[in-house]
């Protein structure tokens, strides 16, 4: 595969976020386009949810000045200190983390989509605080236990439950295991077997390393991090 716009650039810990110019994610995207369509998906039709977990305010102000609309955080925290800096309309924010209940309160008038809601529980909270917010259930499509998400069997019970608490359900989401992509192809595309037997249309799966499997096996959105901003500089310095 060939080297991504500006990969390299900082030897091989990535390019500081707070360094790195609009125009470099602007490349980078270019990029992650140009890999959706190789892999037989339309760039125009396939969403791409900018990752910028673990990076400052910076990385939320590049990706929209590249043109990417929907960002993602997988932590409060991180969520809530980056709309307060860019504002709350600058993109539209997904929360990908895993819900905790007694986050949702302050995380409800900023979320545009929660994208790991696994448990009915963490549904009715999101209810009670957003109704009608859209929602996508995770499904633990590796069957590991250190990841969340429900079963596949889980899956179309907790649909229904969504549903009955006015939840606006648009899909499905999963998280494919480490290591070689081709791993992930089986669960990405059960999952979207999963989809279109219950009627969802968005299928988020797929990440930086194998958007192109995800693709291939009818994912709609992708959530990319590394591949737009390079490796993240550290770790996350409040994240709960």
């Amino acid at each position: 595969m060939a080297r991504p716009p500006g990969d390299g650039a900082a030897g091989g810990g990535g390019v500081a976020v707070t360094a790195l110019a609009a125009a470099t994610v602007s490349d980078r995207l270019a990029y992650v386009r140009e890999r959706i369509a190789g892999a037989g998906g339309s760039p125009d039709e396939v969403t791409i949810v900018a990752v910028t977990k673990g990076f400052g305010p910076d990385a939320v102000e590049a990706a929209a000045a590249a043109g990417v609309v929907d960002v993602g955080e997988s932590y409060a925290q991180e969520m809530i200190a980056k709309a307060s800096v860019v504002g709350p309309t600058r993109c539209r924010w997904h929360f990908i983390g895993r819900v905790q209940r007694n986050k949702v309160r302050a995380l409800a008038p900023l979320v545009h989509l929660w994208q790991a809601v696994d448990r009915e529980a963490a549904g009715r909270e999101i209810a009670r605080r957003a109704p009608g917010s859209r929602v996508l259930v995770e499904v633990n499509v590796s069957a590991e236990e250190a990841k969340s998400g429900c079963t596949f069997e889980e899956a179309p019970a907790l649909v229904a439950a969504l549903r009955d608490l006015g939840l606006d359900v648009r899909g499905v989401m999963a998280v494919g295991p480490a290591g070689d992509p081709e791993r992930a192809r089986a669960g990405f595309r059960e999952l979207r077997r999963l989809a279109d037997r219950l009627g969802l249309e968005e299928r988020s799966m797929g990440m930086t390393a194998d958007l192109e499997v995800a693709i291939q096996e009818g994912s709609t959105m992708v959530r990319v991090g590394r591949a737009l901003f390079g490796e993240r500089p550290g770790p996350a310095t409040e994240r709960r």
